[in-house]
C-alpha cells in the first residue's frame, strides 16, 4: 500500500459534507468534519492552462470526493485534495505537543547532518546548529540546492525534514525512500497530515497545524496571508 492509499483508506467511510472551500494565493482550506489546510500549489504553463474542475460546485461534493483529488496531476486540485484529507483527520490532542518544527530540528540536529526539503522561514536561524545543513528547494534561493541534489544529501543525513507539500506534488515517496534507516525523519508544514499511521513509514515527527477559529483563518487566507499572518491556527507536533 502506498502512502496515498494509506491516507485515503484511513478516512471515515460515512460521507462527510463539505462546508467550505477556500483557495487562497498561499493556503487552501477545506471545512468538513474539521477544517484542514494545505499549501496552494499552482501548475506551470500558460495562465489558465490547467483549469480546476467543477469550480463553483466544490461545496456540493463530499469531503471524500475532494480527498481523491490528491491523486490529480493538476497541483491546484491536489492542493484541495490535501486540505480535504486534513479536514477529516480526527487528531488526538493528547498526542500533540505545542512545539514548532524549527525547535524540534534545532534540538535534534545539534552536531548532525541535516537536510531540509523546502526553504522555510526558520532556515537561516538554525543553519549554524547542525554540522551540515543542506536545504533543497524546487526554486533555489541563496545557497539552496536544486531538487536533484536530494539524491546526494538525504542519504547522508541524520535528520531529514520534508515539507508536507511533497504530498501535493507527489514527491513524498521518493524523498522518504532516500532516507537512511536510522535517520530521524520529520514532515512539516500545514499541509502535513497528522496521521499516526505515517509513523510506520519511517517518520518520527509530524509537525502540522490545527485550525481552531475557521472564521479568522478564512478571513486572513482570502486576503493573501502568509503562514505567520494566518489567524486562528496553531502549530503542533506529534511524536512517534
Amino acid at each position: 500500500m502506498n502512502l496515498y492509499e494509506l491516507l485515503l483508506k484511513s478516512l471515515p467511510k460515512e460521507p462527510i459534507p463539505v462546508r467550505k472551500v477556500v483557495v487562497g494565493v498561499h493556503w487552501t482550506l477545506v471545512c468538513s468534519a474539521y477544517c484542514g489546510l494545505s499549501s496552494t500549489l499552482t501548475n506551470c504553463g500558460p495562465h489558465g492552462h490547467a483549469k480546476m474542475r467543477d469550480v463553483g460546485k466544490l461545496e456540493e461534493k463530499t469531503a471524500q470526493q475532494l480527498a481523491e483529488w490528491i491523486l490529480s496531476d493538476n497541483f491546484l486540485e491536489a492542493s484541495v485534495g490535501m486540505a480535504a484529507i486534513n479536514s477529516m483527520i480526527a487528531v488526538d490532542e493528547k498526542k500533540l505537543v505545542q512545539k514548532n518544527a524549527s525547535a524540534v530540528i534545532a534540538e535534534e540536529g545539534k552536531g548532525k547532518n541535516v537536510t531540509i526539503v523546502g526553504h522555510f522561514p526558520f532556515v537561516e536561524q538554525i543553519k549554524s546548529i547542525p554540522r551540515h545543513c543542506w536545504v533543497i528547494e524546487k526554486k533555489p534561493f541563496g545557497d539552496d540546492f536544486p531538487e536533484e541534489a536530494a539524491e546526494d544529501y538525504i542519504p547522508q543525513s541524520d535528520i531529514v525534514a520534508i515539507t508536507g507539500t511533497a504530498f501535493i506534488n507527489h514527491t513524498i515517496e521518493k524523498l522518504l525512500s532516500l532516507c537512511k534507516k536510522d535517520a530521524t525523519v520529520m514532515i512539516l508544514g500545514p499541509s502535513t497530515p497528522m496521521l499516526p499511521k505515517l509513523f510506520d513509514s519511517g517518520v518520527s515527527f509530524l509537525s502540522g497545524a490545527r485550525v481552531d477559529d475557521p472564521v479568522s483563518a478564512i478571513n486572513t487566507i482570502v486576503q493573501g496571508a502568509s503562514l505567520p499572518q494566518v489567524n486562528g491556527i496553531r502549530l503542533v507536533t506529534m511524536v512517534k
